[in-house]
């Protein structure tokens, strides 16, 4: 049975891919947005600002996740275009495995050093104290990350672009649902935002296995074998889509360590650009996932005259999309300050951000 991407337009399965995964995978981004605009309303900048040193370390967990899931769903998808579906039912379950374990490996690797990155990033006095909850309630998680975006990668690479949106839109649901739940309604305060992003994570989960074992039947338990055999193309393929994704969340860090000197207001107002970024430009990070599978399944069905398409479609996509949502940041710049009671150095910093610094984003 033929992958559905190796026949038809090759730019409606692009736009439908991107458009799909960027709604899905903005929920993710949108999780610690939704964390940040409920915690500004209890008015304190230090717990603004506890968030932005976290959602520094933690956007390198998302990263990874980010960047290995293109890994799963490439394999998974080169299998189902040559009509391979127990190929692809094993190697499916392999790489959820080695997914859990590689955001396991991860965290435990960031978890003993919190307090030394956080310092590393200019956190300190109560503010570093408030992120370093954050992240040890947040961190433990990241497992339950990789699997949600894995089994959203999965679904992809089935070409069922609509429930691998829906995966990642669950969190979102969460989020919403449960932030102001557990922020003013128990009085948790940042735990409770915390809390409610592990809960998030549960909720991708929930929604996304039903999905690849009753509807697509596309989970295999992997033998030793099979882990095995999996292991070297997963990494062939995700540690270098990895290493371009942790190229952002560096620069992030190395732009909040410099801020810091600032103060906790400067710290609080880059926060808010450090997430409005990721959420506005999700079509970026969307799109290098969903390509993957359009071109897995043409790969694996030899369909090589569509595969250079794919690419310079993407481009043009790409491009066009940069543009347009800059000039929307530029044209809303005031507005963000506003919905997110930024004052003083916090509002100075998010202005110029959404309007000049934006401009010398360039395509990836």
């Amino acid at each position: 049975m033929a992958g559905k991407f190796v026949s038809g337009s090759v730019l409606r399965h692009v736009l439908t891919m991107a458009a799909t995964g960027s709604i899905g995978l903005v929920s993710v981004f949108a999780v610690d947005l939704l964390n940040l605009f409920y915690l500004s309303l209890l008015g304190q900048k230090q717990l603004a600002a506890a968030v932005g040193y976290a959602g520094t370390l933690l956007f390198f967990i998302t990263s990874l996740a980010i960047g290995l899931s293109i890994a799963v769903s490439a394999l998974v998808a080169r299998a189902l275009g040559r009509g391979d579906q127990a190929r692809a039912r094993l190697l499916a379950g392999a790489t959820l495995v080695w997914m859990a374990l590689a955001l396991a490996l991860g965290a435990a690797l960031m978890f003993p050093f919190i307090g030394a990155l956080l310092d590393l990033l200019g956190a300190s006095g109560v503010t570093a104290e408030y992120a370093q909850d954050f992240m040890r309630i947040v961190l433990p998680s990241a497992p339950l990350l990789g699997l949600g975006m894995g089994m959203g990668a999965l679904l992809r690479a089935q070409g069922d672009a609509r429930r691998a949106m829906l995966v990642t839109l669950g969190a979102g649901a969460a989020t919403a649902v449960l932030d102001p739940l557990l922020i003013f309604g128990f009085g948790w305060g940042l735990d409770g935002a915390a809390v409610a992003n592990v809960l998030a994570r549960c909720a991708m989960l929930a929604v996304g296995l039903p999905a690849l074992l009753r509807v697509h039947r596309l989970l295999a338990r992997p033998d030793a074998t099979a882990l095995r055999q999996t292991l070297r193309p997963f990494l062939a393929i995700g540690l270098p889509a990895v290493l371009t994704q942790v190229a952002t969340p560096v620069g992030n860090a190395l732009v909040t360590a410099t801020i810091a000197a600032y103060g906790d207001s400067a710290v609080a107002g880059w926060a808010v650009v450090g997430r409005i970024i990721p959420v506005a430009f999700v079509g970026l990070f969307a799109l290098s996932g969903s390509i993957g599978p359009i071109i897995g399944q043409n790969l694996g069905a030899a369909r090589h005259d569509r595969l250079r398409e794919v690419l310079s479609t993407s481009l043009r996509v790409v491009l066009i999309y940069v543009v347009v949502v800059w000039a929307l940041l530029a044209l809303a710049s005031g507005l963000i300050s506003d919905v997110f009671r930024a004052t003083g150095l916090a509002r100075e910093l998010i202005q110029p951000s959404t309007t000049w610094a934006l401009r010398c984003i360039p395509p990836p």
